[in-house]
């Protein structure tokens, strides 16, 4: 049975597109942001770099991250997601930090919360949500990084589970709305989560809405390990999704004819916040506001997507853009 959030939400989505926020790991890299930064006091003799681990500031900049997710509100996001793509107890063990998944992420889904909740209050007409950002991690249940081992397996399926359940745990814990596995490159793994998520609703008796959003990686269509947007379709379509969505690698304009097909072939809600143009050569995004925002116009006029934000490259003023139009 649906949730009340879900209904809510359902109904906002009949009335009008809902604006996702930005990319968080550009915008704290953005506020000058170095690895004693990221690290703080807290962990400023931690043996391992954790600049590119940005979740840290859960914990270590709480109350700059609450005023990150303040400025996406500013700009008119509906949804903020939390600060916790990478808070898994896989993808934290790259930084050997596994035992602080509960932790940062009930930090992290409070920073959100806080923010949503006093921009809701301001305006009870808007009110403001909290998503909860699982990333796919680096591991895979299938395939082997081991070229001289092709039976190799780093992670299997269950451990998956395990490790998107405690952070799942977490993220209800500390108040999220939604939970919103994303940038999926890899079915399974995703399927994992789902899987995860269902076994949380089951034994706690409870249900929250749940978004999807998966990579197309190369103009083929195909996620990295080779899916066409049908066939993703076809692997997630048994689960009571909120939405389904696609995100990152490409531009907003390499990703419409995917948006397109996906609009086509779900049932539900369809979500996509693309990067800001594709990378140059110094990793950066060269795409303005204006012509991404532009870009996305199509999208909308179209009724391709309910659900509409950026990725990588994407600050608060492009969100202000995207909202805009």
């Amino acid at each position: 049975m649906p949730s009340d959030r879900t209904k809510e939400l359902k109904k906002i989505m009949q009335q009008r597109v809902m604006v996702l926020d930005g990319a968080m790991g550009t915008t704290i890299f953005s506020l000058g942001f170095d690895e004693p930064t990221i690290r703080g006091e807290q962990f400023k003799d931690h043996h391992k770099d954790v600049k590119n681990f940005v979740d840290l500031i859960s914990i270590t900049h709480p109350d700059t991250l609450t005023d990150i997710h303040r400025q996406f509100l500013t700009a008119g996001a509906d949804i903020i997601e939390t600060n916790t793509f990478g808070a898994t107890k896989i993808g934290m063990a790259d930084f050997d930090l596994p035992d602080l998944v509960y932790d940062l992420n009930v930090a992290a889904a409070t920073c959100a919360r806080r923010a949503a909740d006093e921009f809701t209050n301001d305006n009870p007409d808007k009110p403001r949500f909290v998503a909860g950002s699982i990333g796919p991690t680096t591991k895979t249940c299938s395939i082997s990084p081991k070229i001289e081992d092709p039976g190799f397996r780093e992670v299997i399926f269950t451990e998956h589970v395990d490790s998107y359940y405690d952070q799942i745990t977490a993220l209800v814990a500390g108040g999220g709305d939604i939970l919103f596995p994303e940038t999926t490159f890899y079915t399974l793994n995703l399927k994992a989560c789902l899987f995860a998520i269902r076994k949380y609703f089951l034994d706690h008796n409870t249900s929250l809405p749940v978004m999807a959003s998966f990579t197309i990686t190369d103009e083929a269509g195909r996620t990295l390990t080779g899916q066409t947007v049908e066939a993703l379709w076809n692997s997630l379509s048994h689960f009571d999704l909120l939405s389904v969505g696609i995100n990152c690698a490409l531009g907003a304009e390499k990703m419409r004819p995917y948006v397109e097909e996906l609009s086509r072939l779900a049932p539900v809600h369809i979500s996509c916040h693309p990067n800001a143009g594709l990378p140059n050569e110094f990793g950066g995004f060269d795409q303005t506001p204006s012509e991404m925002s532009q870009q996305i116009g199509a999208f909308l006029e179209n009724r391709w997507v309910n659900i509409i934000g950026g990725c990588c490259g994407t600050t608060p003023e492009y969100i202000a853009a995207i909202a805009q139009a």
